[in-house]
């Protein structure tokens, strides 16, 4: 008799619930939300914020149906959109009560309306493509000339250093378009210059100035420094646009490399097209500059910078401990030439600090700096929108050479994280512009999962139809294991959180042919034994395992082009890629595992079964 083990049952009934539950979140949809998250990086999204955006809401007599905290925002879940824009306004009020110096970002999303008993448990809906939900695409040009500027920009700097450490005098250095001119006295200078500057800086090229009574050297980028900078200005733009848009909390926000020197931004489910712009667009600068000690201490100075009057060469910040200090505008050294930034403990206190490592050129002008300051407090900014916030204003105690810089004082293990973070962060390593724009409505998105989902949904009824008539018993049993191939695809994709695309719901119609192709294969094999003599009881037995090798071998080979298409494909590509090697494995285990375990619970337990309900059995000659 054809029976399965226990443990093989209870593995299926495990499976069934498993897809029931990770399947649920789906069909309850989404609702308008609000979301608030820090735009300062010195500035946390915390508990506190929690507390403070419910007492304005209550306050306001705004009712939520769910406050949802993490990392990086605080969601509102409301009940319709009117609620939404009202409880916007308030929070936006209550967070920026100056809207030229925001605190705090407020947009407009959109959540799950999933039970909180689901959430609990970690079962979460699908993230939807643009496509399907509809949001915004931008398409963003970066300014190569500007990196390259950029650079050349910092390289001047360097070789200005570079030249007073090995004691050789010029008689000035300028950047003139793409190229540097370095001036001096007479040729033997020059050719010494030249020397010094091959040996320390590998990416420039050198050639003497045409007019023979002008001894100036000219230094351009090679072609090989100019594409790296290129390739590194588009690589660092992308990290840094991750950092800005997990502000908004995006899911599955696409962001990638479009030819040379173009960014493609998919933000699915924004409905807040401007701020989603706004924040795009923002620059960070990291700046090193040492503050002015001497006006700090004098309390009548103080006084009038807070007023906005502060000494000429200085300006007026407050640190993040809240007191008021004056810092140079004279820039040390920029985020540029920052490496890397990791937390840790100062070695002779054991107090929390913050570990940095600079480049070559970074460690040398922080080496001089710190030489000729010693005692001096040096100031740490983030410059955002033009304006600046001071991170920290260590004492220098010390010359710091290596290129191994350390930040302490009063700081606690998580603010020494946060710091440590925010440096890393980075900036733009080049300007960007917004060059195409496309919006796609909620209503087109929800035409899209209606139109696809009706032709998934009319496909698996005609299949179903198709199968009980030829195949009777057998062909409703392999409906069955195809309805569960697709609630455990469903769960898979959600438990996951793979974004579903319009190619995803074509691979889903793709997988539900592939996977009834199994149980045909199956239930033909089962005829055959039949045909031959066999019992039913042994031609159930022999069809299973007969079929299998053919089954797996059809998969196998279908699983490879999948893998091929998940690892060489990109966008739609990989999106159809993903739910089709899923589908692969799902179907073999609902058309081969499922569907026996159900003949099993049919015929198994019967010692005397005379025949089938599989159909008409064709016999040859009949």
């Amino acid at each position: 008799m054809n029976r399965f083990p226990l443990w093989k049952n209870a593995i299926i009934v495990i499976a069934l619930v498993f897809g029931l539950l990770y399947t649920l979140p789906n069909f309850f949809g989404e609702v308008p939300a609000v979301q608030v998250s820090s735009v300062k990086a010195t500035i946390k999204v915390d508990t506190a914020l929690l507390s403070r955006v419910e007492e304005v809401l209550n306050g306001a007599s705004i009712s939520n149906t769910g406050l949802f905290a993490d990392q990086h925002s605080i969601r509102v879940r409301l009940a319709d959109t009117d609620t939404q824009l009202k409880a916007k306004d308030v929070i936006e009020k209550a967070l920026n009560p100056d809207p030229a110096n925001a605190s705090y970002s407020v947009a407009l999303n959109l959540l799950s309306a999933s039970p909180n008993w689901l959430t609990r448990v970690g079962a979460l809906p699908m993230y939807l493509g643009l496509d399907l939900r509809g949001g915004v695409h931008f398409l963003l040009q970066v300014d190569m000339k500007g990196a390259i500027t950029k650079r050349l920009d910092s390289t001047a700097a360097d070789l200005r250093s570079l030249l007073r450490e090995k004691s050789i005098r010029h008689s000035g250095i300028n950047r003139e378009r793409e190229t540097i001119a370095i001036k001096f006295r007479d040729a033997e200078t020059r050719d010494k210059a030249r020397s010094v500057i091959s040996n320390a800086q590998g990416d420039l090229a050198l050639v003497d100035a045409v007019d023979s009574n002008d001894f100036s050297l000219l230094a351009t980028l090679t072609p090989q420094s100019e594409k790296r900078i290129q390739e590194f200005a588009i690589k660092q733009n992308i990290t840094t646009l991750h950092n800005r848009i997990n502000e908004l909390a995006v899911s599955e926000p696409v962001i990638q490399q479009q030819g040379a020197d173009r960014i493609v931004v998919q933000l699915p489910g924004i409905q807040d097209t401007a701020k989603a712009k706004d924040i795009l667009g923002r620059t960070a600068t990291l700046e090193v500059r040492m503050v002015d000690d001497e006006n700090s201490a004098n309390p009548t100075v103080m006084e009038e910078a807070a007023k906005g009057q502060p000494p000429f060469g200085t300006e007026y910040y407050v640190e993040r401990g809240g007191r008021p200090l004056l810092v140079k505008k004279q820039v040390v050294l920029t985020g540029d030439r920052l490496t890397d930034a990791q937390p840790g403990f100062d070695n002779q206190t054991q107090e929390p600090a913050v570990h940095l490592t600079l480049d070559a050129a970074g460690a040398r002008i922080f080496r001089d700096v710190t030489r000729d300051n010693v005692g001096k407090r040096m100031a740490i900014l983030l410059i955002e929108k033009g304006k600046g916030e001071v991170v920290t204003a260590p004492v220098i105690r010390t010359e710091i050479g290596g290129g191994r810089v350390q930040i302490s004082g009063r700081m606690s293990t998580t603010e020494a994280n946060d710091v440590a973070l925010l440096l890393r962060a980075g900036s733009l390593a080049a300007p960007m512009e917004i060059i195409e724009e496309r919006t796609i409505g909620p209503s087109l998105g929800a035409d899209n999962i209606a139109k696809g989902f009706s032709s998934t949904t009319w496909g698996f009824v005609a299949i179903a139809i198709f199968m009980c008539l030829y195949y009777l018993l057998f062909g409703f049993v392999s409906v069955i294991a195809l309805s569960t191939n697709l609630l455990l695809l469903v769960a898979l994709l959600s438990l996951l959180q793979a974004t579903l695309t319009l190619p995803g719901i074509a691979a889903i119609a793709l997988t539900l042919g592939m996977a009834i192709d199994a149980n045909v294969l199956i239930n033909e094999r089962v005829r055959e034994e039949l045909r031959g003599g066999s019992t039913p009881q042994a031609a159930i037995t022999a069809g299973y395992e007969r079929a299998w090798g053919t089954i797996l071998d059809s998969n196998v080979t279908t699983l490879i082009a999948g893998v091929a298409l998940l690892i060489f494909g990109s966008g739609p590509v990989r999106g159809f890629a993903v739910v089709h090697c899923l589908g692969i494995l799902t179907s073999i285990f609902s058309s081969v595992v499922v569907s026996r375990g159900l003949i099993n619970l049919i015929y198994g337990r019967r010692k005397k079964l005379a025949s089938l309900s599989i159909g008409q059995i064709w016999k040859p000659g009949v």
